[in-house]
């Protein structure tokens, strides 16, 4: 990822930013050093760090890092027991051995993992044994009775495959407005739907993998989910989990069709009424059988904490993930190490240099706590655990800032909120931008669904004001052609994927006008007796507002 950056432009943009006023409350922003930062994301992101799987040897050192780098910055240990970290008990699931395919007509139809389909498990077992199961497209599988939605209707799937959809109906056809236009819902998560394909009782879901609804490429897929993958340890997982989580690619889904006398794309169109039911794919099932050797593993958050002066007892969250794929099967070029340079060793650097500025401030009035989670992506396991468990009660925890993949690529016009329109802390981060001469977008790309996908999720659902935020839009200095080209290429190849490697050449000028914005808002918070509320129709203000008497 080579981007032609000169030391002037480099230097420009650290100094406008060092000497930003950043107003509404924030006072003067502190100084962040791309040297620095560039420097965390280098060591966190090199090959020994083995793409910072979760529970390998590589956490250790990631552990170890990030304590020491907390400890420099005046924070102290905020995990249990006085120490750093907060365990976190995962199961993990391995699945080997996978012989699959499908049957129609007396015709079989082999798949090899990774290219036509991958196939996983997140439930507990030594094998398991689909056999003969018939298929039945059940549209996007979504059954939300407060939108008048049931893709199930009242066909019973128990002991079947189901085979649905990427995203919501309202993807495709944005008017229909049924799932609040392009943006994506909850439903069209994969997360939602392996869940609700449980609560029916199916044997087994398959995704109908495209690039545009998914808002990523098949070899994302892959390297998601052809690994080893993990989950809480729940209480019963039978009742939670299905025996296969799956994708296959397109043309294949679309060959299975047409082998049962149905049209997929016309179906596609069908599934986007309320009037939709359940189509089996009769004459065609699938055949798969696997080895599950399932362990439980101890990984950990990464907490630190700067007590408040006057109210400490009330806390300020930044948050990001560690954590990253680890290492997989070869690319190309033979690399196996997925190192996670931009995602998210920026998010982890801009935390590490984050409480720096608050180490080397006047100490707040209300405590600041950094959280590094782990295994976000293996669904955001860490931040769910700590959100279920919390050190620190969320009733009085006052709000938080999300980071997740930060700008390399340097300044932009415009700072989007993922999920904007949530809560008030939109206007408070807005009138920090503005002071910079940017402006505020709504939501970049609200279709990839992204404000379900980063660990603010498992907080804001329980009530917690939670952010979630970066640099876009137009880059504002020259070459702006190669910037644009580095910037969308990431997307393309290297997300997911083992080139996600740290560069040298990195503008990060723009990184450092996003941390400048997330420290001005959070510093006025925790000088404030204000409390952050979520806006009117928000679907996360009922859970914050049964905890109102304990905020003063």
């Amino acid at each position: 990822m080579r981007l032609i950056a000169s030391a002037a432009v480099l230097a420009a943009g650290a100094l406008l930013t060092a000497c930003a006023t950043m107003g509404a409350g924030g006072g003067s922003a502190p100084s962040f050093d791309a040297a620095r930062l560039s420097e965390h994301v280098r060591v966190l992101s090199d090959d020994s760090f083995e793409g910072r799987g979760i529970a390998t040897p590589a956490e250790d050192k990631v552990v170890r890092y990030l304590s020491e780098q907390y400890a420099a910055a005046g924070f102290q240990p905020g995990g249990e027991n006085g120490g750093w970290t907060q365990a976190v008990t995962l199961n993990r699931f391995t699945a080997s051995n996978i012989r699959a395919g499908f049957s129609a007509g007396g015709e079989t139809i082999p798949v090899t993992q990774g290219q036509q389909m991958v196939i996983s498990t997140r439930l507990p077992g030594r094998h398991v044994h689909l056999m003969n199961k018939p298929l039945v497209f059940v549209g996007y599988g979504i059954d939300a009775p407060e939108r008048q939605w049931n893709d199930f209707k009242d066909v019973d799937v128990r002991g079947k495959i189901i085979v649905v959809l990427v995203n919501d109906a309202d993807f495709e056809q944005p008017e229909l407005n049924t799932f609040g236009g392009r943006a994506m819902t909850y439903y069209g998560r994969w997360t939602y739907k392996y869940e609700e394909a449980a609560r029916k009782g199916a044997a087994g879901v398959i995704i109908v993998h495209e690039t545009a609804p998914a808002s990523y490429g098949w070899a994302t897929v892959n390297n998601s989910w052809s690994g080893p993958q993990f989950d809480i340890v729940r209480q019963n997982a039978a009742a939670e989990r299905v025996a296969m989580e799956s994708w296959i690619q397109r043309d294949l889904a679309v060959d299975l069709f047409r082998r049962a006398g149905q049209d997929f794309d016309a179906l596609k169109v069908a599934a986007r009424s309320r009037d939709f039911r359940p189509v089996e794919l009769t004459g065609v099932t699938f055949n798969g059988m696997f080895d599950v050797a399932t362990n439980q593993v101890t990984t950990h958050n990464v907490i630190a904490r700067l007590p408040g002066t006057t109210h400490p007892d009330e806390t300020i969250l930044y948050t990001g993930h560690w954590d990253h794929i680890g290492m997989g099967e070869p690319d190309a070029e033979g690399d196996r190490i997925f190192n996670g340079a931009v995602d998210n060793a920026t998010g982890t650097a801009g935390l590490i240099e984050l409480a720096r500025a608050f180490g080397a401030a006047p100490r707040p009035e209300r405590s600041i706590v950094m959280i590094s989670f782990t295994a976000e992506e293996s669904g955001l396991l860490g931040s769910e655990y700590y959100a279920a468990n919390p050190i620190y009660p969320l009733e009085t925890t006052v709000g938080g800032f999300n980071i997740d993949s930060m700008n390399v690529y340097g300044r932009v016009t415009r700072y989007g909120i993922t999920g904007y329109g949530q809560s008030d802390l939109d206007e408070r981060i807005g009138a920090l931008v503005e002071g910079q001469g940017r402006t505020i977008q709504p939501d970049a790309n609200p279709a990839s669904g992204g404000y379900f996908r980063s660990d603010h999720f498992p907080l804001a659902k329980r009530g917690v004001p939670m952010t979630y935020g970066g640099s876009t839009g137009d880059f504002r200095d020259e070459p702006i052609a190669a910037r644009e080209a580095n910037r969308s290429e990431y997307g393309r190849s290297r997300y997911h994927q083992a080139a996600d490697e740290w560069s040298p050449d990195w503008d990060l000028s723009g990184q450092i006008e996003d941390l400048q914005v997330l420290y001005g808002a959070g510093s006025a918070l925790a000088n404030s007796r204000d409390w952050p509320q979520w806006k009117p129709g928000s679907e996360f203000g009922a859970a914050r507002a049964t905890s109102a008497a304990q905020r003063r």
